[in-house]
Order: structure tokens, then sequence, then C-alpha cells
């Protein structure tokens, strides 16, 4: 089988509201050479504490799950400086990435400096016949474990997906990613950059080891 070497950290937020500063969960799952190593998921109390019902719905928290729960600052300081200078996937990055800016902008937080691949991006590269590339299509199709909307959940099935992605375009490593076409976004201090399909190149021949 093919080993995608490097590592990468897979990150899935869901929000309270229509805001982009409402987080109220983040999954979390970290990659080690070609496998998932170890998944979190932590709740987290908006600074607003208003749920929308549609919200709600989808993901199944409420105000009262998360009354007690740190604020994001708190739970970020977990994190940060694990996934500083990671690779980070996102199912649907302009989502994921906009709810970190914006959260982290709301509490004066900095930016961490990080390229992202967003595997939608990478599933329609690597399977474009496919008729949905939704985090829950791809799941069923690569035979992958999933509580969809629960937060550490999505970003273990995110980073899965992302490693068979790799494998199917021929990849050794995420940092071979250029070669597809794709172009990885970045977020730093300074500002962010989205990630991009491009135009797709020819494959080399998948590499099976």
């Amino acid at each position: 089988m093919t080993v995608i070497s490097g590592h990468a950290v897979a990150i899935d937020f869901e929000t309270a509201n229509e805001t982009r500063t409402s987080a109220c969960s983040i999954g979390v799952a970290w990659i080690e050479d070609g496998r998932v190593t170890r998944t979190e998921e932590h709740l987290i109390r908006p600074r607003e504490l208003r749920f929308n019902s549609f919200n709600s719905a989808i993901h199944g928290i409420r105000e009262e799950d998360v009354a007690d729960a740190p604020e994001f600052p708190e739970v970020w300081a977990t994190l940060r400086e694990r996934v500083q200078g990671r690779l980070i996937l996102a199912h649907n990055a302009a989502f994921d990435i906009s709810v970190l800016r914006h959260t982290l902008t709301d509490y004066g937080l900095d930016w961490p400096a990080c390229d992202y691949l967003c595997t939608v991006v990478m599933a329609r590269r690597a399977w474009p016949t496919l008729t949905a590339h939704r985090l829950n299509h791809l799941a069923d199709f690569l035979g992958i474990a999933l509580d969809h909307h629960h937060a550490g959940s999505d970003a273990e099935a995110c980073g899965r997906v992302a490693l068979a992605a790799a494998a199917e375009m021929g990849l050794r490593g995420f940092g071979e990613i250029s070669r597809t076409g794709i172009n990885p976004g970045r977020i730093a201090p300074g500002g962010y950059s989205p990630c991009k399909g491009g135009k797709a190149l020819p494959r080399r021949p998948r590499v099976v080891v």
C-alpha cells in the first residue's frame, strides 16, 4: 500500500449560528506518516451564546451543552503550539479556515502560520467521476466510519479522505500536491490565500509499496 509521508492536522468546526465567530465545537485529527494517530473533540462556549435552531438540528449541540465549556482562547491554547507550522486539512476549507481566522481575530489572537488543503478540492481531483464529494458521500465510498456533524468524527474522516486521495493521485506525501495542479492555501499572521484546484496535470503512475 502507498504510505503518505509527512505530518498534518485535520480540523472541523461546528458553529452555533450563522456567524463565523460562533464556534461551538472543534474536532482535530492528527496525522503522522500515512495514518490518523489521535483524534480530539472540544466543546466551545461561543462569546455570544446564541444558538440557531437550524445549526442545532444539524449537529445536535445546544446552549446548555456548552454553558460550562471553555471559550475559544482556552481551547486554542491547548492546540496552538501543536498546530503551528503543520499542514491543515479541512473539508470545505473555505468555511473552517474562515471560522478559525474570524474567531482568532475576534479574540485578538495571532493567526498561526500554516499551509492548508481543502479535501473537497483533493477529492474532486482524485475521483472526478463521483456524483458528489460531500464528506458523508466520500465516507460511504471509501468505507470510512463517520458520525456526521460530530466534529471529532468529521475531522478524522477528513484526514482519512486526504490520505486516500493522495494515494489515489499517486503521491508519496502531501508535499507533492502541487504536481496535481492543486495549489495549497496559506494562513499566516500577515494574511491568507485560498486553496485552489488549478489546472489538472498528467498523473504519474501510483506507487504501491
